[in-house]
């Protein structure tokens, strides 16, 4: 009797269990139909990173329609785009990438967030590609066992974004590998991107009704209608995404040593002082941002040695040339990361560079020759000077003299009568010795 029960109640659940499995299989709607909208533009650095992952937390925490990532970047770190993809491949919400506006690009580590993204979309006139791993200069040393490895690391990070999205991961590889790079619409033939869309209107309509899937499953995106809501970067991303720029960071340092070097060599400025402080906390806080090199991190410590050497210690400018070079190949070392993904622009450092030696080389001129020209205070300041006897000068007696703004006693072959003008020829203990002054024809 009581299997008999058992078996009517498993008979009597089988409807509900049908039901529910009908449920599990229909598409999970996003529960608010906003759409969470930011605008990347810039490079790729550890501030565009937090700005992009917070935002994307913040869409999955409300559960929102999706998010709209308009971007624009010629490319960046690359332990930055790790930490970026990282988000978004755990993302509840669908992560769209929408190149624009027309002029846009989305180069080297652009290109790779724009394969890692639920839907790829660019607007017409922009492109996509160019993902071979860039050092200083411009190029990673190819052939080089640390220049194949980051290569061959990249390679492989892009076609498997490419393989997941079920993109052309050839296309992918050859980004990396031979910095190919294609217009909106050789990218849509290519099978990179899912569309070409003029406007953020036309790419909502077409996302209507699109499926994707993403960390919670397969998600279909209702976007007729949706109201978009601007997210904005807070004021400290702000200031991180600007400063975690290596150039701007070699501009930071540059301006503060110039700064601090100015101050010291000419006491009182205060402002070049001041200002050579905060850039030089501002460039070594930028630094904690990137990945430095050690070596050139130490010969810039060096090159600051060197010049502040220079000012104790008169060397007619040869601490100062050697601090120079020192700073020079620090620079160009400092961000030699290849696995970084960082680049130094060589039209905005060389310039940079020279502004800053040519204005050290002058300091120094300046405080040399001041070293070698005549006292200009003190006793020895005196000689050469013009003074008007107040008490006569008599051979073998002293008079008074008024030179300098103070009175001395002074002595002199001859007499000097009071108030004719005499000349210092030299000084003994805290008496002068005077000559007649020669009037000028």
């Amino acid at each position: 009797m009581q299997a008999m029960m058992n078996r009517t109640r498993m008979i009597g659940l089988l409807p509900l269990l049908a039901v529910m499995s009908c449920l599990a299989s229909i598409p999970v709607r996003a529960a608010s139909q906003e759409i969470r909208c930011m605008s990347l533009k810039g490079s790729v650095n550890p501030g565009s990173a937090r700005y992009f992952l917070r935002v994307l937390d913040e869409a999955n925490r409300d559960g929102e329609s999706l998010l709209l990532v308009e971007l624009d970047t010629p490319g960046g770190l690359v332990v930055s785009l790790r930490s970026m993809v990282q988000g978004v491949m755990a993302s509840r919400v669908p992560v769209v990438v929408y190149v624009s506006p027309s002029g846009a690009q989305a180069a080297s580590a652009g290109s790779l967030l724009l394969l890692s993204s639920h839907v790829a979309a660019m607007a017409p006139g922009t492109e996509t590609g160019a993902a071979h791993p860039v050092g200083i200069g411009g190029n990673t040393e190819k052939g080089s066992i640390m220049g194949t490895k980051v290569e061959n690391d990249l390679a492989a990070f892009a076609r498997s974004l490419a393989q997941k999205r079920g993109r052309n991961t050839e296309w992918a590889e050859r980004s990396v590998r031979e910095s190919i790079a294609s217009t909106a619409t050789e990218a849509l033939k290519s099978g990179v991107i899912d569309t070409v869309a003029a406007g953020r209107m036309e790419l909502l309509r077409f996302l209507d009704g699109r499926k994707v899937m993403t960390a919670s499953g397969e998600v279909t995106m209702h976007t007729a209608g949706a109201p978009v809501r601007m997210v904005g970067p807070s004021f400290g991303e702000q200031v991180m995404m600007t400063i975690a720029d290596p150039n701007i960071t070699v501009f930071l340092l540059l301006l503060g040593i110039a700064g601090l070097y100015f101050e010291l060599t000419t006491p009182g400025a205060i402002f070049p002082g001041v200002a050579g402080a905060i850039s030089l906390l501002l460039g070594a806080y930028a630094l904690q941002l990137l990945s430095v090199n050690a070596t050139g991190l130490l010969l810039i410590l060096l090159a600051l040695i060197f010049f502040t050497t220079e000012i104790f210690v008169v060397s007619s400018g040869v601490l100062a040339i050697a601090g120079l070079i020192s700073l020079f190949i620090g620079s160009i070392m400092v961000f030699n990361v290849p696995e970084s993904g960082l680049s130094l622009n060589w039209w905005l450092f060389i310039p940079l560079y020279l502004s800053f030696s040519a204005s050290v080389l002058l300091l120094v001129f300046v405080v040399v020759r001041s070293t070698r020209g005549k006292p200009l205070s003190g006793q020895e300041g005196l000689v050469g000077e013009t003074g008007r006897v107040r008490k006569v000068i008599e051979e073998g007696r002293p008079g008074k003299v008024y030179v300098h703004g103070e009175m001395w006693e002074a002595t002199g072959s001859g007499t000097f009568p009071a108030d004719s003008e005499v000349t210092v020829t030299g000084v003994d203990g805290l008496k002068l010795k005077v000559k007649q002054k020669i009037k000028e024809l």
